[in-house]
């Protein structure tokens, strides 16, 4: 089993990384907090305990920009530090940036914090990897901080108009496809180029090139067809499913549970639960007072429940968070709520009568593929 740290864990990158390596039986994870910078103890704990370290702590916004320089580089050199101190060689993969070349002082940090991990790589006998890292987008982006795409998502799904700039062509990847060639790395099967006798690099480049109106068109689209009507869009595009999950997850708290449009006549009532333009899998069941179904999330799955019958409690939590959120639902009044990605979710019949409910997921569950993990809300 290989021990893996991450510096910047609770970060963007960070959180996705080490939500995913979590799921991995043959890598333990070594907890970090950004507080081991101050406690050398800890630092060097922390070093000594590490097969592979992910260095993705740093800053790369503040008013002062000699302050964004100085926070980098004193980050690299205390964990360049702790590990002569304890004579540890971990694997260091460091998060660097295209602004390496540019004249400014988070690209300088950038560059300089690269030359002194390669400097102790050669001085000690250890590995170290740059990874030169595009843009990127995905759930959980900090609207106004992380990308465009974080940005777009938050103002839209949040009833504000954002506003194009420069509606240049910007090249992206997605966070799962960036913690795919991290995961790669680590195990060594990612194929790098040589920097020194112990030191590599990778330049990623982005796997999506799209204008920026493109990106605004497809979100408008998402909060007309989907948070207005109900109606998922098609998922069948690599990009385009992606752009959609990260969507869903700016999506606030308040929206759910929406109620269906419920058709009576004499012969009874009609309500339609799901209008896709992808296909998917339509199933319900049936739960007795008082069980609870799921606890379970997905990484890549669009879900809705619909409850049509009966009273139910459906609970959903952020992976590597502890805040419930509580939705109440009665078949009297039909109403639907769906599941955003990396939030283990379940439904429990609350009644004292049968629950019916339906459930519409974008992709038929395929044993070997289920992109389904078990862990209670």
């Amino acid at each position: 089993m290989k021990k893996v740290g991450i510096t910047g864990q609770a970060g963007f990158v960070g959180y996705h990384l080490y939500t995913t390596l979590s799921l991995d039986e043959s890598i333990e994870l070594i907890e970090f907090n950004r507080s081991f910078f101050k406690d050398t103890s800890k630092l060097d704990n922390f070093v000594k305990s590490c097969d592979a370290i992910i260095h993705l702590a740093a800053m790369n916004r503040h008013e002062d920009a000699n302050v964004i320089y100085n926070t980098n580089i004193a980050l690299v050199e205390k964990l360049i530090s702790s590990c002569e101190t304890q004579k540890a060689t971990p694997h260091i993969i460091f998060s660097s940036s295209s602004q390496e070349v540019n004249d400014n002082l988070y690209g300088k940090s950038k560059k300089e914090g690269k030359e002194k991990f390669i400097a102790w790589a050669d001085n000690n006998n250890a590995k170290f990897t740059s990874l030169t890292i595009p843009n990127i987008f995905g759930p959980f982006g900090k609207p106004n901080y992380n990308s465009v795409v974080a940005t777009f998502c938050h103002k839209i799904a949040h009833g504000e108009k954002p506003t194009v700039i420069n509606d240049s062509e910007v090249g992206l990847i997605y966070i799962n496809e960036l913690i795919a060639i991290f995961i790669n790395i680590i195990k060594g099967s990612e194929k790098v180029d040589s920097i020194s006798n112990n030191s590599n690099k990778l330049d990623i480049k982005p796997n999506h090139f799209k204008k920026v109106s493109e990106i605004l068109a497809l979100l408008k689209s998402y909060k007309t067809d989907y948070m207005e009507n109900g109606i998922f869009p098609t998922l069948e595009l690599p990009f385009e499913k992606a752009l959609f999950n990260t969507f869903r997850c700016y999506v606030p708290q308040t929206h759910y549970p929406v109620k269906f449009t419920k058709h009576t006549d004499p012969r009874g009532s009609f309500v339609e639960i799901a209008r896709t333009q992808t296909s998917g899998q339509f199933s319900f069941s049936t739960t007795v007072p008082g069980i609870t179904r799921g606890n379970h999330f997905h990484t890549r799955k669009a879900e809705r429940f619909a409850v049509i019958s009966g009273k139910a409690l459906i609970q959903l939590r952020k992976i590597g968070t502890n805040e419930v959120i509580d939705y109440y639902l009665d078949g009297n009044e039909p109403a639907y709520v769906d599941m955003p990605i990396w939030y283990t979710h379940n439904i429990k019949n609350i009644g004292d009568q049968e629950l019916i409910t339906l459930f519409w997921i974008n992709e038929p569950y395929n044993p070997e593929d289920a992109d389904t993990y078990f862990e209670n809300v």
